[in-house]
């Protein structure tokens, strides 16, 4: 048996220094921005937003509320997303809280069945919004996944529902501004295919686990 001192020289002797860890807070915010940015151009470049959207947003305070419920929930999905990438900066509780504050907004346009936020209408209605939603969240996706399997997640299946929620919420959410206003066609065409992201995700997280 070698000598304390022989011992940990041979643990180190190949070690490498590493830069400091980032700011996990900091750089999921910067994904958030970046991603909303994309996601918004994006969609404008495939056509207009509601023509009444804007406005609405402005003299219908639940409208509003409905529309910032949103963001706040992806806002802190995103930022418990990264942090699960690094062992100990977060936990299961954390993410039950996002799930449930995810919850509380898509909620909203279930009540809007029985007394929606806005009249429903078919102004503005865009031809290819569930394909639009599906395919405007696989950059954030991507570019997230890339950043965060960087780390060491011990949860990778956990982080990839979250990254997942994040990336599929954006544009599900920027529709309801972009796109017309009713809910069953917010449910079945915009959030629906937002949540079938989480399916990518998961295959993304299996393959890190295989080859790791």
């Amino acid at each position: 048996m070698p000598d304390r001192i022989t011992f940990i020289a041979a643990l180190s002797h190949n070690l490498k220094p590493v830069g400091k860890m980032p700011d996990l807070d900091r750089l999921a915010m910067a994904w958030f921005v970046l991603s909303m940015l994309y996601v918004v151009v994006l969609t404008h470049l495939v056509g207009p937003a509601r023509p009444d959207a804007f406005a609405q947003l402005l003299s219908t305070p639940r409208f509003l509320f409905e529309t910032l419920s949103g963001v706040v929930a992806i806002v802190y999905v995103s930022v418990q997303a990264f942090r699960d990438a690094v062992p100990g900066r977060t936990s299961g509780r954390l993410q039950l809280l996002g799930l449930m504050l995810m919850l509380f907004w898509l909620l909203q346009y279930v009540i809007g069945f029985v007394a929606p936020t806005l009249e429903p209408a078919s102004l503005g209605k865009r031809q290819n919004c569930d394909f639009e939603t599906l395919l405007y969240s696989l950059v954030p996706l991507s570019l997230a996944w890339f950043v965060t399997r960087k780390f060491y997640p011990l949860y990778p299946r956990r982080m990839a529902i979250s990254l997942s929620l994040a990336s599929g919420m954006m544009p599900a959410l920027y529709m309801q501004l972009a796109c017309m206003y009713e809910p069953s066609h917010i449910l079945l065409f915009h959030i629906t295919p937002g949540l079938l992201v989480m399916v990518i995700g998961l295959g993304l997280a299996w393959l890190y686990r295989v080859r790791r």
